[in-house]
Protein backbone atom coordinates (compact mmCIF):
# COMPACT_ATOMS: atom_id res chain seq x y z
CA UNK A 1 0.00 0.00 0.00
CA UNK A 2 1.27 3.41 -0.83
CA UNK A 3 1.98 6.41 1.88
CA UNK A 4 -1.09 7.80 3.23
CA UNK A 5 -2.59 10.43 0.07
CA UNK A 6 -2.95 13.26 2.58
CA UNK A 7 1.14 13.01 3.55
CA UNK A 8 2.27 12.85 0.11
CA UNK A 9 -0.20 15.53 -1.15
CA UNK A 10 0.77 17.59 1.12
CA UNK A 11 2.74 20.95 -0.82
CA UNK A 12 1.41 23.64 1.18
CA UNK A 13 3.95 25.86 3.16
CA UNK A 14 3.41 25.35 7.00
CA UNK A 15 5.14 27.68 9.36
CA UNK A 16 6.17 26.60 12.53
CA UNK A 17 7.89 27.79 15.37
CA UNK A 18 10.66 26.12 17.28
CA UNK A 19 10.99 27.34 20.79
CA UNK A 20 14.32 26.65 22.47
CA UNK A 21 14.83 24.09 25.00
CA UNK A 22 14.94 25.75 28.39
CA UNK A 23 17.13 28.52 27.12
CA UNK A 24 18.19 31.04 24.82
CA UNK A 25 18.65 29.78 21.03
CA UNK A 26 22.44 28.64 20.01
CA UNK A 27 23.41 28.73 16.89
CA UNK A 28 21.83 26.19 15.40
CA UNK A 29 18.91 23.91 16.28
CA UNK A 30 20.23 20.57 16.42
CA UNK A 31 19.37 18.07 13.80
CA UNK A 32 17.15 15.64 16.09
CA UNK A 33 14.68 18.55 17.47
CA UNK A 34 14.60 20.06 13.71
CA UNK A 35 13.33 16.54 12.65
CA UNK A 36 10.98 16.10 15.39
CA UNK A 37 9.52 19.49 15.09
CA UNK A 38 9.13 18.93 11.12
CA UNK A 39 7.06 15.52 11.92
CA UNK A 40 4.77 16.58 14.81
CA UNK A 41 3.64 20.07 12.97
CA UNK A 42 3.15 18.08 9.40
CA UNK A 43 0.96 15.37 11.48
CA UNK A 44 -0.47 18.84 13.24
CA UNK A 45 -1.35 19.95 9.71
CA UNK A 46 -2.44 16.51 7.74
CA UNK A 47 -3.17 14.49 10.97
CA UNK A 48 -1.02 11.54 10.39
CA UNK A 49 2.88 11.69 10.95
CA UNK A 50 5.41 10.69 8.34
CA UNK A 51 7.20 7.75 9.18
CA UNK A 52 10.22 9.15 8.68
CA UNK A 53 12.26 12.58 8.46
CA UNK A 54 15.80 12.78 7.98
CA UNK A 55 17.79 15.99 7.69
CA UNK A 56 21.46 15.89 6.97
CA UNK A 57 23.22 18.51 9.22
CA UNK A 58 22.23 20.87 11.79
CA UNK A 59 19.69 24.51 10.78
CA UNK A 60 21.71 27.70 11.60
CA UNK A 61 19.67 29.96 13.89
CA UNK A 62 19.99 32.97 11.42
CA UNK A 63 17.06 34.43 9.01
CA UNK A 64 17.60 32.56 5.34
CA UNK A 65 19.63 29.57 6.46
CA UNK A 66 18.22 26.53 5.08
CA UNK A 67 18.27 22.63 4.88
CA UNK A 68 16.41 20.56 2.64
CA UNK A 69 15.47 16.95 4.75
CA UNK A 70 13.99 13.89 3.51
CA UNK A 71 10.48 12.94 4.43
CA UNK A 72 9.31 8.94 4.27
CA UNK A 73 5.78 8.01 4.16
CA UNK A 74 5.40 4.52 2.98
CA UNK A 75 7.62 4.12 -0.15
CA UNK A 76 7.30 7.94 -0.75
CA UNK A 77 10.59 10.17 -0.55
CA UNK A 78 9.61 13.65 -0.34
CA UNK A 79 12.19 16.42 -0.06
CA UNK A 80 11.45 18.82 2.71
CA UNK A 81 12.97 22.31 2.33
CA UNK A 82 13.09 24.46 5.96
CA UNK A 83 13.66 28.25 6.12
CA UNK A 84 14.39 30.11 8.90
CA UNK A 85 12.30 33.40 8.35
CA UNK A 86 13.18 35.26 11.63
CA UNK A 87 14.83 35.06 15.17
CA UNK A 88 13.46 36.44 18.30
CA UNK A 89 12.63 35.95 21.67
CA UNK A 90 15.06 32.82 22.44
CA UNK A 91 13.03 31.57 19.56
CA UNK A 92 13.22 30.73 15.81
CA UNK A 93 10.66 31.16 13.38
CA UNK A 94 11.32 28.53 10.01
CA UNK A 95 8.82 27.77 7.13
CA UNK A 96 8.53 24.55 5.26
CA UNK A 97 7.76 23.13 2.27
CA UNK A 98 7.52 19.81 1.48
CA UNK A 99 7.99 19.19 -2.58
CA UNK A 100 5.10 18.21 -4.78
CA UNK A 101 5.58 14.61 -5.47
CA UNK A 102 4.20 15.60 -9.06
CA UNK A 103 7.73 17.26 -9.64
CA UNK A 104 9.69 14.57 -9.09
CA UNK A 105 8.02 12.60 -11.43
CA UNK A 106 7.85 12.35 -15.28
Amino acid sequence: MKAPGRLASLVATTAIVLLAAGCSITSSIERDELEQEISTQLENEVGVAPDDVECPEDLDSEVGATVVCVLTAGEDELDVTVEVTSVEDGRALFDIAVEDPADGQS
